[in-house]
């Protein structure tokens, strides 16, 4: 690679950088790395992975299987808010279907589509929350909604406006 397409590349990728650096450029630091990454961007550009790779000297599929491996990385960009609904038994027995269904038509969500045009919401199904005993349950970012009704997910939503 010329000197500079790789000043062209590290400026596009600054804040990539940043992250880099911050964990010392070590290879072993490759998942808190991607933690951060996703943090700024809400999702793992393919582009950006292949320039960690690059940059860490890593295989890309070393990245890329980090990156699908663990449930918490998104390879698609995820909207402001994430929803998740869980459909864990405790919840699915009562009724969090409706409420997903609930969420998908307030949303304006086609069938396939988990985020929203505007980049504002997510909406994911979960197996577990691990709040039970408040079945059904919606979490939206770190705020937990127990015995959710279909008629709740309008307010809950409000509160996100």
């Amino acid at each position: 690679m010329s000197p500079e397409m790789l000043v062209s590349r590290t400026e596009k990728f600054s804040k990539v950088c940043g992250i880099i650096e911050r964990f010392g450029h070590k290879q072993t630091m490759l998942i808190p790395i991607l933690q951060a990454v996703q943090e700024e961007y809400r999702y793992l550009p393919e582009e950006v992975l292949n320039f960690i790779a690059a940059t860490l000297d890593l295989p890309a599929a070393r990245v890329f299987g980090a990156a699908t491996f663990y449930a918490h990385f998104a390879l698609k960009p995820k909207g402001r808010f994430v929803v998740r609904v869980c459909d864990g038994t405790a919840c699915h027995v009562k009724d969090s279907e409706p409420i997903l269904h609930q969420l998908r038509k307030s949303l304006g969500l086609a069938k396939g589509q988990h985020t929203t045009d505007d980049m504002e919401f997510t909406v994911e199904t979960v197996s577990c929350l691990g709040a039970c005993g408040l079945a059904p349950v919606v979490l939206v970012g770190d705020k937990t909604y127990g015995r959710v009704a279909p008629d709740d997910v309008k307010n809950i939503l409000k509160e996100y406006e």
